[in-house]
């Protein structure tokens, strides 16, 4: 669902400005980047249609807005990344492998499982919401769930489900968490951290 409102107030020089939903209720903050049409300067009592999400600092605020008259151009979707899934699949394969030759405890690969199946969904929730224009899922917590051993389905839902698939900065952070769980696995199945791998028996 997208929102209508009118432009209130803009700082030219800071480049963000504050929208008034024509249903009433709070201002919504917008930055230059939310806008469609970053070539046009926006002008107050300019009408605009928007979406709601959240900045990184997870504050709610308008992104896709358009202009009155002006339609939102919708990016065409590329093709999943097939890479993604294979790994994804690969390691949760071989991490049941290494159940079954004793390698691994099976609380460890369960943990994988659940935690991909969990994060999967709320992958699946959050693009639900960002269709209807609800609030959205943090993606702080996104990358709380891949960190934790989720990743395999995070991989999985950005191609599947075609989310969270093109954002350049999430996709570094969420790499980032893949690198740091599977670095925090190996040491755990290295001799210095058989001693914790006790906790997970």
């Amino acid at each position: 669902m997208r929102l209508k409102g009118k432009l209130i107030k803009w700082n030219n020089e800071k480049a963000f400005g504050f929208i008034a939903p024509n249903g009433g209720g709070d201002q919504v903050f917008i930055h230059r980047t939310g806008f469609s049409n970053r070539i046009r300067t926006p002008q107050i009592n300019d009408v605009i249609t928007f979406s709601i999400s959240k900045d990184k600092q997870g504050r709610y605020c308008a992104n896709d807005a358009t202009y009155a008259g002006e339609k939102l151009k919708v990016k065409q979707a590329k093709g999943s990344n097939k890479f993604s899934i294979y790994l994804s699949v690969i390691f949760l394969v071989g991490l049941t492998l290494a159940l079954m030759m004793g390698y691994l405890p099976e609380n460890i690969v369960f943990i994988y499982l659940g935690m991909s199946f969990v994060t999967f969904f709320a992958y699946a929730l959050d693009k639900s919401k960002a269709k209807r224009g609800a609030w959205r899922t943090p993606e702080s917590t996104l990358h709380a769930l891949a960190l934790v051993g989720g990743w395999p389905g995070a991989a999985i839902a950005q191609q599947l489900l075609r989310h969270k698939s093109q954002k350049k900065d999430f996709r570094f952070v969420f790499w980032l968490t893949v690198i740091i769980n599977c670095c925090a696995l190996a040491w755990l199945i290295s001799p210095n951290g058989l001693p914790f791998m006790l906790v997970f028996q």
